[in-house]
C-alpha cells in the first residue's frame, strides 16, 4: 500500500515539473549594476538587453512581447491639496500613499493594451496607471484617484516616472534591448530592473536584475557624515556659515 500511495503523490509533481520545462525562459542583464552619484552627475541612461530561451530552442509561430520596468524604493508619501480661502491659499485636503516607488520607468515592445487586459496589468503593475500605492486615507474613490492621478503628474515632469511604449527592440524573436532613462533627480537605494515575456495575453517568464543607486566622492563623505557624525557635521556647517558671513562683510566693508 505505502508503494502505490508514494508515485501517486510524485506523479502531480511530475507533471508541475515537465509542464514548467515547457515554458521558455528570459537571461537578463543590465549595462550597469551600480550608479554612482556625483556632484556633476545629470542622470544615465541605463541599457536593459537580455535573450529569450525556448525549450528544445523552438520559437512560437506569433512573436511574444518583452516589458522592462526599472523601480525604485518604495517611498510613504503624503499628498495635500490646496485650496483659496479669503484670498489665501490653505491646505485643504490631502491623501496619504504608503508605498509610492520612488522611480519608475516602463518600456515595452507594444504599447500594453495591445499586449494585456487591465488585470494582468494591475497584477504585474504594467504601467503607472497600474501601481498598487497603498492608499492609507480618504474612503472617497473620487478624491483618491483625483490624488493618485496628481501624484503621477508631478513626478512626471521631473522625470521619476516614465513609460515609453513600443521602444524595445526583438531581433530573431530571441534577443531584446530597451534603453531607460535614469533621472537626476533619484534617491539612492536599491532598485529592480524586472523583465517580463508575454505570450497571448499572458504572462510566461519574468526575471529580475538588482541595480543599485549610491552616491560617491564628496557626496558620499557629507551623507555619511551627516548620518554617523550629527553634531560635529551640524557645528561644521554653523562655523563655515559664520565664517562666509564674516568674510563677506569684512569685502564689503573694504569695498
Amino acid at each position: 500500500m505505502k508503494r502505490a500511495f508514494i508515485p501517486s503523490l510524485l506523479a502531480p509533481a511530475l507533471i508541475l515539473l515537465l509542464g514548467a520545462a515547457d515554458e521558455p525562459e528570459l537571461v537578463p542583464d543590465v549595462s550597469q549594476r551600480t550608479v554612482e552619484i556625483q556632484y556633476s552627475f545629470t542622470g544615465a541612461n541605463l541599457l536593459l538587453f537580455g535573450a529569450i530561451v525556448y525549450p528544445d530552442g523552438r520559437r512560437p509561430k506569433k512573436p511574444a512581447d518583452i516589458v522592462v520596468i526599472l523601480k525604485g524604493p518604495d517611498q510613504s508619501i503624503i499628498m495635500r491639496e490646496k485650496e483659496k480661502v479669503a484670498g489665501i491659499w490653505v491646505n485643504a485636503d490631502r491623501a496619504r500613499f504608503r508605498s509610492a516607488p520612488s522611480f519608475y520607468a516602463m518600456a515595452s515592445s507594444r504599447p500594453i493594451r495591445q499586449i494585456v487586459d487591465d488585470r494582468t496589468a494591475a497584477i504585474y503593475e504594467l504601467g503607472v496607471d497600474k501601481l498598487q500605492l497603498s492608499p492609507s486615507s480618504l474612503n472617497d474613490s473620487a478624491a483618491l484617484a483625483r490624488f493618485q492621478t496628481g501624484l503621477v503628474d508631478l513626478r512626471r515632469r521631473v522625470g521619476l516616472y516614465v513609460e515609453k511604449p513600443g521602444t524595445i527592440e526583438i531581433t530573431d524573436g530571441v534577443l531584446y534591448r530597451a534603453r531607460l532613462p535614469l533621472s537626476a533627480r533619484v534617491t539612492v537605494g536599491d532598485y529592480t530592473a524586472e523583465t517580463f515575456l508575454v505570450q497571448d495575453g499572458r504572462v510566461v517568464a519574468a526575471a529580475v536584475r538588482d541595480i543599485t543607486v549610491r552616491k560617491s566622492g564628496f557626496e558620499q563623505f557629507m551623507a555619511m557624515a551627516a548620518e554617523h557624525w550629527s553634531f560635529f557635521y551640524g557645528l561644521t556647517a554653523i562655523l563655515l556659515a559664520v565664517g562666509m558671513g564674516w568674510t563677506a562683510g569684512a569685502i564689503a566693508r573694504r569695498l
